[in-house]
């Protein structure tokens, strides 16, 4: 059955001024933040990697009168991307429109909750593409007992844990490995709440004008330039369940690596973005996205449709290390 039917939009009282919808803030949404976007012509190509290890060999030597420079040279690999395209849609009825009470605006709620659902799916893509184990060059599990190997205290446990050493720990296994100092971290809500009250972190920042931990403050303790805080949410029961649930989209991890702030040539970088520009008639934008709008006659609705087309890529897995079940 189409949602919202007659009744839903027309009340014999309606308040005008007052409405209720649980929309998400784009600032929830960090899949379009962490990562360069790189809008490309085809939905698949190739993109070059240079090999690593022949930049980093020291093989430059004396030369003898009359004798030639010693070189070399390095190899040259491809690697390939395949923008997959999503979309959603929502039909605007034109009997329930003309129905509609003042303060209701079928078009702008289509769009928004189109637009919503997108973000959303996009968001979930990012994090089991990026936030997870298994493919980065390095990964730490937090845990509550004694860290064997490949594992840390949990940030949550306040006495045995320490998240500065952990961070440059982590930065010293991605620049010993690729020269590049690590510039970006993601955490998740949850573990940016234990990392604001955690003693060491209190201990360093006492003697700021406020004694507060702002993001700011925290980037300057890693000495990491950005730090990406992921807060969106998803509901984790299906519809018409009697009882609905609602979870954090990016859980308790971390994440931190080098970002190229000027993709280009010759520029690696922990993940890129690649977002097919030519999605549709429609000019799109990040993440190769368009939203039409146009007539269902058939179905006497007009339709707010969405869509988007990329891929997420993972270009450097030796640039990034990834924090699992970081606090409790």
């Amino acid at each position: 059955m189409p949602q919202p039917g007659r009744k839903d939009v027309h009340t014999n009282r309606p308040l005008t001024n007052i409405s209720v919808a649980y929309i998400q803030s784009q600032e929830s949404f960090i899949a379009d933040k962490v990562f360069p976007i790189i809008p490309v012509d085809k939905m698949s190509d190739i993109y070059y990697k240079y090999d690593k290890d022949a930049w980093f060999r020291d093989e430059a030597k004396k030369r003898a009168p009359a004798t030639e420079s010693e070189g070399s040279g390095y190899g040259i690999s491809s690697d390939s991307f395949s923008c997959e395209t999503y979309a959603f849609h929502k039909d605007v009825p034109w009997d329930v429109e003309a129905n509609a009470d003042a303060g209701l605006d079928g078009w702008r709620d289509a769009t928004e909750f189109v637009t919503q659902k997108l973000l959303l799916k996009r968001e979930i893509l990012f994090n089991s593409s990026y936030m997870t184990t298994g493919v980065w060059g390095t990964d730490y599990t937090g845990t509550n007992t004694s860290p064997g190997p490949g594992q840390v205290y949990q940030w949550s446990d306040f006495t045995n844990s320490d998240p500065i050493t952990d961070i440059d720990n982590a930065k010293e296994a991605i620049h010993s490995q690729t020269g590049y100092m690590p510039n970006t971290m993601v955490i998740g809500s949850q573990v940016l709440r234990y990392l604001k009250n955690h003693p060491d972190i209190l201990d360093r920042i006492k003697y700021t004008q406020r004694g507060v931990v702002t993001l700011d403050l925290l980037a300057a303790l890693f000495e990491v330039p950005r730090i990406v805080v992921a807060r969106s949410i998803k509901a984790t029961a299906n519809e018409g369940q009697a009882t609905q649930t609602y979870d954090y989209i990016t859980g308790k991890i971390a994440w931190l690596g080098y970002v190229e702030p000027n993709p280009g040539l010759m520029k690696p970088s922990a993940g890129y973005i690649f977002a097919w520009k030519n999605l549709s008639k429609v000019a799109g934008n990040g993440y190769g996205t368009a939203i039409s709008q146009f007539e269902m006659r058939q179905l006497k609705a007009d339709r707010v449709e969405g869509e988007m087309c990329f891929d997420q890529k993972i270009v450097a897995p030796d640039m990034g290390v990834f924090f699992n079940t970081i606090v409790a």
